[in-house]
């Protein structure tokens, strides 16, 4: 997982307020009017003064934000952010954007303050699906979780660099953005067992979490049913039932679209040669490992480099 860009961003309202974001897919903006690229993939938000409600799709009551709360939304989600659950959203994030003074928006009826502070987050290609398939629609992290405060302190390192821009501070809020998202996953598996699905359900397995963790240390490796099974001491039958429970795809599937993952990372390097970049993700041939490649991508590692599949 590689992030590409961060855009750090600062919402100003004061009541009564009320924004929306219709399907983030659909218009093309992120939750604070910045137009998003085919690569953005999730948006971040803290609360660092006062008081607002926030609405998600796909939840039935408004959740209530305190000084300090965070939330993380993937993209194409619809929200509403306001000072109360009886204010009608008034704006929408695409106009509050557009009349934003640098990366400050303001908004309101000049009544109680609220500011929020807010990021886009963009992965490079090789990450795209991977991250799709791990990241849930939404993720809360209220202020009085263990791990949120880590979270506050990198969003206040980011904050410093961006203003500061000083030599390196691009790379380095590139960096604090990797380390952002990936504590807000830590923050989101810790929170329980029932918010475990998919993936993360199947690493956290006893048994598939075991042939995951060997396969991955081992992705060149001649991997069969048959050993996959042997690393979760399970047999054959059992494990690809249980591993195609679990995951959503069989375990040859999931190899040979890892690899393919793995390969993009490879080849996006532009210095490795092609039956090198084959057999690092086991393939003995470059012939063998194009066809896969072009099965799973959709186009030979030419293509792909050449026209950014």
């Amino acid at each position: 997982m590689h992030v590409t860009a961060f855009g750090l961003h600062r919402l100003e309202a004061t009541a009564p307020w009320g924004i929306k974001q219709e399907n983030q897919a659909e218009e093309k903006v992120t939750p604070f009017g910045k137009k998003t690229s085919p690569t953005d993939l999730a948006h971040f938000a803290m609360l660092s003064r006062g008081a607002c409600w926030l609405s998600v799709q796909g939840i039935p009551e408004p959740i209530p934000l305190t000084g300090g709360d965070c939330f993380l939304l993937a993209k194409g989600t619809s929200i509403v952010l306001r000072d109360s659950p009886r204010t009608r959203p008034k704006w929408t994030f695409r106009e509050i954007g557009a009349r934003a003074n640098g990366n400050v928006a303001l908004c309101g009826g000049g009544g109680a303050p609220t500011t929020i502070v807010c990021g886009s987050l963009s992965f490079d290609r090789a990450s795209l699906k991977p991250i799709t398939q791990l990241l849930p629609s939404f993720i809360l992290m209220k202020a009085d979780e263990a791990r949120t405060l880590a979270l506050h302190n990198t969003v206040q390192a980011l904050a410093s660099e961006m203003a500061e821009q000083a030599p390196g501070s691009e790379v380095v809020a590139t960096r604090l953005a990797e380390v952002l998202f990936i504590q807000i996953l830590r923050t989101h598996i810790a929170s329980g067992p029932e918010r475990k699905k998919g993936w993360l359900r199947a690493v956290f397995d006893p048994q598939i979490g075991r042939t995951l963790t060997a396969f991955h240390d081992s992705v060149s490796s001649p991997w069969t049913v048959e050993t996959l099974a042997g690393a979760a001491g399970m047999s054959r039958s059992a494990f690809a039932a249980r591993f195609k429970e679990l995951v959503g795809q069989t375990p040859l599937e999931y190899v040979t679209e890892w690899r393919m993952q793995k390969a993009m990372q490879l080849l996006e390097q532009r210095d490795r040669k092609l039956i090198d970049v084959a057999q690092s993700v086991g393939y003995d041939s470059d012939a063998a490992f194009s066809k896969a490649f072009k099965r799973v991508v959709g186009a030979n590692p030419g293509e792909y480099l050449k026209r950014g599949f």
